[in-house]
């Protein structure tokens, strides 16, 4: 039978702490699969879910973006997939008695991890102004209250539209185009917090801000990099697409400031040898220096150009601009300097480019390792100038692979989710729809909490998404939604940003990805992007967790009724009881979704198109691939100082935390925990299992503080050191971002660490 939920919180500040695992996966895998989905779920329940993930009747796991092939193996997902399916799918409940037991004041008391284990959450509720508790409200009620204070703005930017990136296609479409009825650009998404990098930078090299790659092209590559990457707990089935390479012929470089232990070993649970042996996938691993990716790929390019022949001066003379001005910054790049910011020697390098100059079809895959500095879009301009180089990009086998950490934060984008949307886009809205949007720019994330924080925002709402636990400089953040006159959350399961609210706050329970969604037009579906530019079609098969829930398109919907009135002539009443007439209007508005309904019919979906992997066509400002030349930059420590990046357990998707154990990493029944180098410790003075404080420093002078870490000894990169977020992202200023993407620099953060009692 399902367990119920805690009761209280669990102890989280005393970690117990084993030798970190050198493989994944493998039948530990699938017996804590097993475990965590029957508690949530019952056996029955469990076998009916699991059974549909991902496939091509079925509906499309809320956790990763990595995408499926034609061929589905019958249990398609993986451990991190089947406990985010099972949070969802979970027979718990939140009910209104669960409000009248517990107030705002003592749900902002818990973890996030025991809110999460609470359950589905039933009925909409409202926290009137000065109430302790939240209470059941109508839905005509919940939109009367959100036409009341959109329609007490001064101005239609004083109200945030923040996106989560699960999303659905037709949700977000919907949702810009009321926000942009209403009259504003703002809207922020999870993409401004992770691959807004790669987007910036893509766009401007090679014109398309997504990945070249398909999942084939994976299969077919010579040489595989994968640069600031965990695939071995952010998107597992990402280990199967490795495995099958590497069967091909493929070899793989892993670079990153962390050994990860699915990228020593994969032990794929859906094989009998797989189960026993796995596969050893990494064959050189390059242990760089927190932020010294930039510096790395520009001394492989130096020494490409120096090797006779190494370049394909064929493409780069047909299809690229800028080479002249690249290679000069590129041939002065210097050893000792490499070294220093890499922390590399000089015969992993070599070795390095013995491999990148033995294959014909590279690919280099990247995550949040690459995306959250300062000098993050440089870093990936720079990895562009490497394929560049020999002609990477519109070759099978071969191209830019970023790989999106949600499921369907892609599709949100493609949808129109952005902040600065491009005049095309716009003009194809108004045609379409008959209203002029708004032109001038929105908000990112970190300017929607600044405009929070100084009284130029008023009203929060959060389609999907825990936006105060995943954003940087918790207490500024928090303070700054305090401020807010309302915020409003769209849910499934409560988060830490329910206790954060505004003046009034609205809960409004929706439909997950397992529920089915039946409308007034008969049983509907949804389309998501994966992170390979595949659109397909998503299908709930569980009665939904309440008769009270909303669909997400119904929430817009109806939200757009009650705020734009009978003056607006978009049909929202016919969207809300048809998503096909929505995927109409986007097939009109959005490049590559002609047909979209017959496409989506068809299993598996279709391919977007994508001009540099299709054509070798690079829509820039120049027509061309652009090479770039910027200067390196990598972050130098003071002395007594270490890096820390944040990162996510093993039991943990984005701010969801499944577990209080990060089994490949050793530590178990807790979080607050700080891994740093050995030698770098006792240089410290701290001990294995000693406790410290985070401190951060930061140039406006104001130190951040994380009390009561354990610390593990950990074989990191010297000078670095991990702790898992959202508990240090009190440590990240919200003004510390990358440049040009603005993207929080959650991967380089100068701390010190100041002895404290122990737990």
């Amino acid at each position: 039978m399902p367990s119920k939920p805690p009761a209280g919180d669990p102890v989280q500040d005393a970690p117990q702490v084993a030798a970190p695992q050198h493989a994944a996966a493998g039948l530990t895998a699938i017996a804590h699969t097993l475990r965590m989905a029957q508690e949530q779920m019952g056996v029955a329940r469990t076998a009916r879910t699991l059974l549909k993930v991902n496939q091509k009747d079925g509906f499309d796991c809320p956790g990763c973006a990595w995408p499926e092939g034609d061929k589905r193996h019958v249990a398609e997902f993986c451990e991190n997939g089947a406990k985010a399916v099972a949070e969802e799918a979970t027979v718990r409940r939140v009910t209104p008695e669960f409000f009248a037991a517990h107030p705002v004041s003592d749900l902002a008391e818990r973890s996030g991890y025991w809110l999460g284990q609470q359950g589905r959450i039933t009925r909409p509720v409202h926290l009137a102004e000065g109430a302790t508790h939240y209470e059941a409200v109508s839905w005509e009620k919940a939109f009367a209250i959100i036409a009341e204070e959109l329609g007490a703005l001064d101005s239609p930017d004083e109200a945030l539209f923040y996106t989560s990136g699960r999303t659905s296609n037709e949700a977000a479409f919907l949702l810009q185009l009321f926000a942009r009825e209403f009259g504003t650009n703002n809207l922020p998404d999870c993409s401004n917090m992770c691959h807004e990098s790669s987007g910036s930078a893509l766009t401007e090299t090679i014109g398309v801000g997504k990945g070249s790659v398909s999942l084939e092209d994976l299969h077919q590559a010579d040489l595989i990099i994968v640069a600031g990457q965990n695939p071995g707990t952010n998107h597992p089935r990402m280990l199967t697409a490795l495995e099958q390479a590497k069967a091909s012929g493929a070899k793989i470089i892993s670079v990153n400031p962390l050994p990860e232990a699915g990228l020593e070993r994969f032990k794929n649970p859906q094989s009998v040898s797989g189960l026993v042996k796995g596969v050893s996938l990494t064959d050189l691993f390059l242990q760089v220096r927190i932020g010294g990716d930039q510096a790395l790929f520009r001394l492989l390019n130096k020494l490409i150009l120096e090797r006779g022949g190494a370049v394909d001066e064929t493409f780069v003379a047909a299809h690229t601009h800028g080479f002249d001005e690249f290679a000069e910054a590129a041939r002065s790049a210097d050893w000792d300097e490499t070294l220093a910011a890499t922390g590399l020697g000089r015969d992993e390098i070599e070795q390095a480019l013995a491999m990148v100059l033995a294959s014909e079809r590279t690919i280099v895959c990247w995550a949040m390792g690459l995306t959250q500095h300062k000098h993050s879009v440089a870093t990936i301009r720079e990895v562009v100038n490497f394929l560049l180089l020999r002609g990477n990009i519109g070759r099978p086998g071969a191209g830019v692979c970023p790989v999106r950490g949600h499921s369907n934060v892609q599709g949100d984008r493609t949808m129109g989710i952005f902040e600065r949307p491009s005049a095309a886009f716009l003009d194809a809205l108004e045609a379409e729809f008959g209203f002029a949007p708004p032109r001038h720019h929105g908000l990112d994330v970190v300017r929607s909490i600044e405009a929070l924080r100084d009284g130029r925002a008023k009203v929060f709402f959060a389609m999907g998404g825990n936006f105060v636990a995943a954003t940087p400089d918790t207490d500024v953040t928090e303070a700054a939604v305090r401020r807010a006159r309302l915020t409003v959350h769209v849910s499934t399961k409560l988060n830490r940003s329910h206790a954060v609210t505004g003046r009034r706050a609205l809960i409004l329970p929706t439909l997950g990805r397992t529920d089915k969604d039946v409308q007034a037009g008969g049983r509907q579906v949804v389309t998501v992007e994966d992170s390979m530019g595949m659109v397909h079609a998503s299908r709930g098969n569980l009665a939904p967790a309440s008769p009270h829930l909303l669909s997400e398109p119904a929430i817009v919907a109806r939200m757009a009724r009650a705020v734009l009135g009978p003056a607006s002539r978009t049909p929202w009443e016919e969207f809300e009881k048809d998503y096909g007439t929505i995927r109409d209007r986007i097939a009109r508005v959005v490049p590559g979704f002609v047909d979209f309904n017959a496409k989506i019919a068809r299993p598996g979906g279709f391919a977007l198109p994508h001009a540099p992997r299709d054509e070798r066509r690079f829509p820039t400002a120049t027509g061309k691939a652009n090479f770039t030349a910027a200067p390196v930059e990598y972050p130098k420590l003071p002395a007594g100082r270490l890096l820390l990046q944040t990162l996510r357990s093993h039991d943990q998707y984005n701010t969801t935390i499944y577990g209080l154990d990060d089994r490949y990493r050793g530590i178990r029944g807790g979080r607050r925990v700080v891994l740093v180098h050995p030698d770098d410790a006792r240089e410290l003075g701290l001990a294995d299992g000693a406790y410290a404080d985070l401190v951060g420093e930061w140039k406006d002078g104001v130190e951040r503080r994380a009390p009561g870490f354990r610390v593990v000894h950990y074989p990191t990169a010297r000078g670095c050191a991990a702790a898992y977020y959202p508990e240090t992202n009190v440590l990240v200023p919200l003004d510390s971002t990358a440049d040009t993407s603005n993207t929080p620099a959650s991967k380089s953060v100068i701390v010190r660490l100041e002895q404290s009692p122990s737990a």
